[in-house]
C-alpha cells in the first residue's frame, strides 16, 4: 500500500520553509504573505547572482548547482533563439521521502514562488509541475493555483508513483506524453526538455529554498548554516524512528541531535540519502553534521534527506536485500545495466546474504552496472548494496557461516506493499531438472547456470519487463521442472 498521510513536522532552530506551520497548518495564499511577506519578480542577472551567492544546489539528490542550470537554459534559449519553460520536480517516487509532499500539502506557495521567480528571469512560456499520483499533493497544489495569478501559464502533470518516474529524463518524457522513464541516451533538459524547449528543471525544496533567500537576501540567508553550505535543510526521518518526522534544521546540526529529536534507538546503522544513499555506522552519525560535506567525511550522503535508521531487532541485511530487489524491480529495463545488472546485482546480494557466496560477487556485479547506465539508476542502487556490505560486514560474517544473524527482517525500510499488482516467481522441481540449460538461453537476464550447468536464479518476483521471457523458459522446458508460481 502507499501510505498517504503525510508525518508530522518539527523543526531544530528557526524555520524558514516550515515558518507558520504550527500556527495555520497549511498555509493559504493570505497566511502565506503574512507569515514570509511579499516577493517581487528579479532580472536574470540578479536571480544568477543570488543561487551563486547562497550556492543553492538541487535538493532532488543529485546536488547540481541550481545557478548553472539556470545559466546553461538562458544560453540555450539564445543559442536556439527560443522560449523556456519551468518544471518543478515533485513527483518524490522514493517510498522513504516525504519532505516535498509537505511542501505541497502545507506550503505550496512556496514552491510556487520559486517557479515563479524563475519563470519571469527567463521569459519562459510554461511551468510544469510534476507531482505523483497516489492523490497526497495534488488538492492542494491545485487550491493554490486558484488563489493566486501565476506570470505565465501554470499545469499539473501527473505521473506513476514508481522510484524512477522522478528522474529528470522521465518526468520530461512524461510530461511530453511519452512513457514515464528515462530516455535511452543521456539529455540535457536544459537544451531540449518540455515541448523542445530549453527547461530549466529542479525540485520543489530547491524552488521554496529559491524563494526564501529571495525575500532574505544572500547575507540573511546565510546567517543560518555552514560557510560552505548556508541555510536550512528538509529532512524525512522513518525508519525504526519512534517519532518519524520531516525535521528541518539548519545545515551543520549535527546528525545526533535530529535522532534524539526523533526518538531514534540504538541500532547497526542508519541509511542517509535514500535507496541511492549510503549506510553509515552508529559510530559515524554520533559524528556526522547535516550536510553534504559533513556526512561525507563519515562516508555517508545527503542525497535527497533521507534518514532511515534500523532498530536492532531486525537483520539488516535482508533489509538491504529487499530494497536491493525492489531497486531492480524498479528499472526500467531499457539498457543492459538495467535490465540485466540489476536482476543480477540483487541475485549477488541474495547469495551473499544467504552464505552461498562470498562478497565479492556483489563487489563483482556491482562493478559491471557502476557508470554504465543511461540514467543515475545503476549506480544509486550500486552505491547502496555495496555501503551495507561494508557497514554491515560483522553480520555479513555470521551469515557467511550459514547460521545468520538470528533476526527477521521486519521490513522497516519504508517499501511499498505491491508496486507489482500479481507478482510470480519461478520455481524448480529439482526432482525433474536434467540440466538441459534451455531456459537461461530463453532468458538469460534472469536466469543463469551454475558451475553445474543447473539454473540459477533469485527467489525475487520476477521483474515486469521479464515476465514474457520466464514463460517462454517456462514452455521450453523439456521435463516441465521449471514453473512460474504466484509470489506470496
Amino acid at each position: 500500500m502507499i501510505r498517504t498521510t503525510v508525518p508530522p513536522v518539527a523543526c531544530v532552530g528557526e524555520p524558514r520553509l516550515t515558518a507558520g506551520f504550527a500556527e495555520f497548518g497549511r498555509l493559504d495564499l493570505m497566511a502565506h504573505e503574512e507569515v514570509h511577506g511579499p516577493i517581487g519578480p528579479m532580472e536574470p542577472a540578479n536571480l544568477l547572482r543570488l543561487a551563486e551567492a547562497i550556492d543553492l544546489k538541487g535538493k532532488g539528490g543529485a546536488g547540481f548547482p541550481f545557478a548553472r542550470k539556470l545559466r546553461a537554459v538562458l544560453e540555450s534559449c539564445e543559442r536556439q533563439e527560443l522560449a523556456a519553460a519551468v518544471v518543478v520536480n515533485a513527483t518524490e517516487g522514493e517510498p522513504a521521502s516525504w519532505k516535498d509532499k509537505v511542501l505541497l500539502t502545507r506550503a505550496p506557495h512556496l514552491l510556487l514562488d520559486g517557479a515563479a521567480l524563475a519563470a519571469y528571469a527567463l521569459d519562459a512560456e510554461e511551468i510544469v509541475i510534476g507531482v505523483a499520483d497516489d492523490d497526497v499533493g495534488r488538492p492542494s497544489l491545485t487550491e493554490a493555483l486558484q488563489e493566486r495569478r501565476m506570470p505565465v501559464p501554470t499545469t499539473i502533470v501527473t505521473v506513476p508513483h514508481r522510484f524512477i518516474s522522478g528522474e529528470a529524463g522521465a518526468l520530461v518524457n512524461g510530461i511530453n506524453g511519452l512513457p514515464h522513464i528515462p530516455p535511452g541516451t543521456k539529455k540535457r533538459s536544459s537544451d531540449s526538455g518540455v515541448g523542445g524547449l530549453p527547461t530549466l528543471l529542479s525540485n520543489a525544496e530547491t524552488y521554496a529554498q529559491l524563494a526564501v533567500a529571495a525575500r532574505l537576501g544572500p547575507y540573511e540567508y546565510a546567517a543560518l548554516g555552514t560557510d560552505d553550505e548556508p541555510g536550512t535543510v528538509l529532512l524525512t526521518v522513518t525508519g525504526a524512528a519512534g517519532r518519524p518526522a520531516v525535521v528541518e534544521c539548519a545545515a551543520g546540526t549535527p546528525l545526533r541531535d535530529i535522532l534524539d529529536l526523533c526518538e531514534v534507538p540504538d541500532g547497526p546503522g542508519i541509511l542517509m540519502g535514500g535507496y541511492h544513499g549510503k549506510w553509515i555506522s552508529p559510530e559515524a552519525a554520533d559524528r556526522a553534521e547535516i550536510s553534504r560535506k559533513g556526512l561525507a567525511a563519515v562516508g555517508g550522503t545527503l542525497g535527497a534527506g533521507i534518514v532511515v535508521p534500523l532498530g536492532r531487532d531486525t537483520c539488516p541485511l535482508g533489509e538491504a536485500a529487499q530494497v536491493v530487489r525492489y531497486l531492480a524491480g524498479e528499472s526500467a529495463g531499457q539498457c543492459g545495466p538495467c535490465k540485466m545488472g540489476l536482476p543480477d546485482l540483487a541475485r549477488a546480494v541474495d547469495l551473499a546474504v544467504s552464505g552461498s557466496a562470498p562478497v565479492e560477487i556483489v563487489r563483482a556485479a556491482a562493478g559491471d552496472v557502476k557508470g554504465r547506465g543511461a540514467c543515475s539508476h545503476p549506480d544509486g542502487t550500486a552505491r547502496f548494496a555495496l555501503s551495507a556490505m561494508e557497514v554491515f560486514a560483522d553480520d555479513l560474517r555470521l551469515h557467511t557461516t550459514g547460521e545468520g544473524c538470528g533476526k527477521r527482517v521486519k521490513g522497516v525500510m519504508g517499501l511499498p506493499g505491491r508496486p507489482d499488482p500479481d507478482p510470480q516467481k519461478l520455481t524448480l522441481d529439482w526432482s525433474r531438472c536434467d540440466g538441459h540449460g534451455l531456459c537461461a538461453h530463453v532468458v538469460p537476464d534472469f536466469i543463469r547456470l551454475d558451475t553445474n550447468g543447473y539454473p540459477a536464479f533469485p527467489s525475487t518476483p520476477v521483474p515486469t519487463w521479464l515476465r514474457e521471457g520466464a514463460l517462454k523458459a517456462v514452455k521450453v522446458c523439456p521435463e516441465l521442472a521449471l514453473r512460474l508460481a504466484k509470489a506470496e
